[in-house]
């Protein structure tokens, strides 16, 4: 029996915690310190009224905490189905400690820009933050990188008791969060701001998910980008459990093919300065 059917289901008492630790114990570390930040974060945006760009000071990085966790303990999770051996290897332990590492860096980065009330990404203020904002970049391609070196390890794992589409979703996901994401990003990186168009400078909110109403919105893309990694390996569990055989894998690369599409017609009409919706 494969791996994903003999996980379909936890056990009475399974603990979740432990199990993520068990498989990854520096991404699920580094995941749940992510979390706890999220708590003095989150009263720190109650109560300090400070705002950048007309946007509390502190959401900021509470975002950025909420999507890195989310981001190391599913690097987590999927740690258990790598090739056996990777996981002890020096290699692998001193990469998945720089990943790490550089995830810190970031929240350190953004934290301290929340600290002193000033623009942490698309800072022209001509000082230390504007200066150290390429090498954020170089970062934050850094720790994607890991979404990259899973999705190429487990695509080529010919031994992987996987059902073979969901091994392939989560390959083709992994390998497609770290492509988009970085083509997202560095579209991102390379404007004044997250607004393209007209309505940029004035752009309204949807209040929920704080895109865009009027004008171009590239966050949209990025967020598509990097959810490859989820929303692409649960369709391609649907698929090893209703489509046998080579069917579930087709599917699974049409569907992959189908999201890297919307993502870049997303990101396409964003940079004309077209909304989502409207």
């Amino acid at each position: 029996m494969s791996a994903l059917v003999a996980s379909r289901a936890a056990p009475a008492g399974f603990d979740l915690i432990g199990e993520l630790r068990r498989r990854e114990p520096r991404f699920a570390a580094m995941g749940l310190i992510m979390l706890m930040l999220a708590l003095p974060t989150a009263f720190a945006a109650l109560v300090d009224t400070r705002m950048v760009g007309g946007v509390g000071v502190w959401i900021k990085p509470l975002k950025f905490q909420a999507s890195l966790a989310a981001y190391l303990l599913t690097l987590a999770w999927f740690a258990a189905f790598l090739p056996v051996g990777v996981r002890e290897s020096r290699w692998y332990r001193r990469y998945a400690s720089v990943v790490v590492a550089l995830v810190g860096a970031e929240m350190l980065w953004l934290m301290g820009a929340s600290v002193f009330g000033v623009a942490s990404h698309f800072n022209r203020d001509g000082g230390f933050l504007e200066a150290i904002y390429p090498v954020m970049g170089l970062f934050a391609i850094g720790l994607s990188s890991a979404t990259l070196v899973y999705g190429v390890l487990i695509g080529r794992d010919a031994r992987s008791p996987l059902a073979p589409a969901f091994r392939a979703s989560l390959s083709l996901g992994l390998v497609l969060t770290f492509v988009l994401t970085v083509l997202a990003a560095g579209f991102l990186a390379g404007g004044q701001g997250h607004f393209v168009g007209e309505a940029a400078a004035a752009a309204r909110e949807v209040p929920v998910l704080g895109w865009a109403r009027d004008g171009g919105d590239l966050r949209v893309a990025h967020f598509f980008a990097t959810h490859a990694m989820h929303v692409i390996p649960a369709f391609g569990l649907a698929a090893a459990l209703l489509l046998p055989g080579r069917r579930g894998v087709l599917a699974v690369r049409l569907f992959a093919v189908a999201f890297a599409a919307f993502t870049g017609f997303v990101l396409v009409q964003a940079t004309r300065g077209l909304p989502l919706i409207g």
